[in-house]
């Protein structure tokens, strides 16, 4: 059998096995499938180095199918190239509990890389992973051993093109050199809506140009050949990452070629069949010739003999580099150590610092500790105090370089982390102040999904940054970032307790943390009175009690934590009795066991306030119907922090005076 017949069986099959996946499950995305198989199936035969029986083996390339939607595609893909997915996975797409679920999700389906659908993240998260291989073959390789050596691909589609971030992510890969990085783009001129004339005529071949990328143009983009060649050019370049435009059809030789209708929704059972029929592919459902059997045995081969050549390579290195050896395997499976534990920063009783110049401190004290953390911020390095001050910056000719400077980029800075996280090795912290999260918020989400271990510094916490005023004041923003499934969300209350969600941040492997941070100083807690930092481990703690059953209970995050020991001796001054508790992070509380958070919060005090600069919806759960919520629900004003806490009723006497108010303690 001939190459080019040989090719054409396995493109039908997984064009062929999509189709069928999209049809049974009576939903799904057909027209990318159709059109842009042979595009997936080239770059795992001719070129992805990966053993499919060890989807996370380290030096495997990487392949992110940007284009989610497309998901039908890639399981069909990784099928055919031997992956752990049975046909009965292939059947059971979209269906409840099953591998192969609408958008590819990375946790659950073996070969997948990035978790994808919401487009564009898969581009950004390319480039972050093509940043991670720079970083860790130039930390790790030695002469003679090129451990770390990978190629990370990209097949994106218009929408993912549309999107903002993919420009964001593109001109930040183009500035660094990222050469290692090959995007391919399904140009078939298609969206959801109609065509992409409806909303889009700039040329994107020169915009790529412009961001300092090798472009190509694969008009017949159906020619194997000269696919093939211009990836092997792309590979060949050495100062900049490839972008191969490949002009394609949606639902290629179907009734329903380039109809958008076929982007999102099955083609019906006739049309099904007649694609079929014109391809001279049998009628039968998940039909599999013994070519594709034939081929997936081989796939299997060759990647167990890929990998076994890799781990001989590594057991040379390991000889002679047994302490880089032990550290890149640590750092896979993500664990950071704990030497640097030993060096997180204590700070002096009353001393008085920003949390966020306290973070700064952290960083600094433990970065030579953790070798694989790499840092960024986007365009706030100094404010944030995420700046490495030892440590240069990651650019083309650093590869090194320890600080990512993203620029004013934050969905992109996002996207990247996430990158970097799902490549693996390295510990990616970024950082902006937190009303800004709002740009970087659909990569929040996803790696919340995902569970990866990134890790956000969030600063100028509240309407208390100042001057600035309520554009840069954030409000909402704490109270959002709590309702995120899987996501941590700690805000200290002072500097040691900012060196504890550090080691909280870093210890946690299976999602991120937000650590939310002051612009203004706050007194550092006298230990020796008050409980040990440590305590924020359980999420919240009694910080400070009456010596009986307490009148009063009262419940605060961050700066306000400070206020309510503040309101608690003035109300105590009048004769109650006060019992502070400190709720660094709602989700870590909410982890601990009945028992504990009964005797932190127990039902037995009926008075309960929350005290936050923030909106207080999430306060309700703690401080009930009949509960006290102190808090900002509208935007903010420009003027000195300290005028806004007057304005605002944020003063310890405005606070003992709305407690005994609203209870009738008069």
């Amino acid at each position: 059998m001939g190459e080019k017949m040989y090719d054409e069986i396995i493109i039908n099959a997984i064009r062929f096995l999509s189709l069928d996946q999209v049809e049974r499950a009576k939903s799904g995305h057909p027209g990318m499938p159709l059109g842009a198989a042979h595009i997936a199936y080239l770059i795992f035969d001719r070129f992805l180095k990966f053993n499919p029986k060890n989807p996370r083996w380290i030096d495997r390339d990487r392949f992110v199918l940007s284009a989610g939607h497309a998901s039908a595609m890639l399981y069909a893909t990784l099928f055919v190239n031997g992956y752990d997915i049975t046909l009965d996975d292939l059947k059971s797409f979209r269906q409840l509990n099953s591998r192969t679920p609408g958008h590819p999700e990375s946790w659950l389906t073996p070969g997948v890389e990035a978790t994808t659908g919401p487009l564009g993240q898969g581009f950004g998260n390319a480039v972050g992973m093509a940043i991670a291989e720079k970083y860790l073959s130039s930390y790790f390789n030695r002469k003679g051993f090129n451990i770390i050596d990978h190629y990370t691909y990209v097949l994106c589609s218009d929408g993912d093109l549309m999107e903002g971030v993919s420009s964001e992510a593109g001109a930040l890969a183009g500035h660094l050199k990222l050469h290692k990085l090959i995007v391919v783009w399904d140009n078939n001129r298609v969206s959801i809506d109609g065509p992409t004339s409806l909303a889009w005529s700039e040329n994107v071949l020169e915009r790529f140009e412009a961001f300092g990328w090798h472009v190509q143009s694969v008009e017949e983009g159906y020619d194997l050949d000269a696919l093939e060649k211009a990836i092997r050019r792309a590979k060949e370049e050495t100062s900049r990452p490839s972008f191969i435009a490949v002009r394609t059809h949606l639902a290629y030789r179907t009734s329903m070629q380039d109809d958008c209708k076929a982007h999102g929704a099955p083609l019906g059972k006739e049309a099904a069949l007649d694609a079929k029929k014109r391809a001279g592919w049998p009628l039968e459902e998940f039909y599999v010739p013994e070519e594709v059997w034939e081929y997936r045995r081989r796939k299997i081969e060759e990647g167990e003999k890929r990998e076994a050549e890799w781990n001989r390579l590594f057991e040379k290195y390991r000889e002679n580099y047994p302490g880089l050896a032990d550290l890149l395997v640590r750092a896979f499976n993500r664990d950071w150590g704990a030497e640097y534990k030993r060096h997180l920063p204590i700070f002096s009783a009353g001393e008085e610092l920003a949390t966020r110049q306290a973070s700064n401190k952290v960083i600094n004290a433990i970065a030579e500790h953790l070798p694989l953390m790499i840092g960024g911020s986007a365009d706030l390095a100094e404010s944030t105090g995420t700046y490495l001050h030892n440590y240069s910056s990651f650019q083309a000719d650093n590869p090194l370089g320890r600080f990512i400077h993203y620029g004013v980029r934050e969905h992109a800075m996002g996207t990247i982390m996430n990158g970097m996280a799902y490549h693996g090795g390295i510990l990616p912290y970024g950082g902006t102040f937190l009303v800004f999260s709002d740009y970087m918020r659909p990569a929040i989400r996803v790696a919340a999904m995902a569970g990866l271990q990134v890790i956000y510094v969030f600063t100028h916490d509240s309407v208390w940054l100042g001057e600035d005023g309520p554009t840069h004041q954030p409000v909402e923003q704490l109270s959002s970032l709590r309702l995120i499934p899987n996501m941590w969300v700690i805000r200290p209350c002072d500097p040691n307790e900012v060196a504890v969600a550090w080691d909280m941040a870093i210890s946690r492997k299976d999602g991120p943390t937000a650590i939310i941070l002051t612009r203004q100083k706050v007194p550092t807690l006298d230990r020796s009175i008050y409980p040990p930092a440590e305590s924020i481990r359980r999420g919240a703690y009694v910080l400070a009690d009456a010596d009986d059953e307490p009148d009063i209970l009262i419940v605060a995050s961050g700066s306000e934590v400070h206020l309510a020991l503040d309101a608690r001796k003035i109300l105590e001054n009048r004769g109650l009795k006060v019992r502070v508790v400190n709720m660094a992070s709602f989700e870590v509380f909410e982890l601990q066991d009945e028992e504990y958070r009964r005797s932190v919060i127990p039902k037995s005090i009926k008075r309960r306030v929350a005290i936050e600069a923030g909106v207080g919806l999430c306060w309700h759960k703690y401080v009930g119907d009949d509960g006290l919520i102190i808090s900002i629900e509208r935007f903010g004003k420009s003027a000195p922090y300290k005028d806004l806490m007057r304005d605002f009723g944020f003063t310890p006497e405005a606070i003992a005076d709305k407690i005994i108010k609203h209870f009738g303690l008069e």
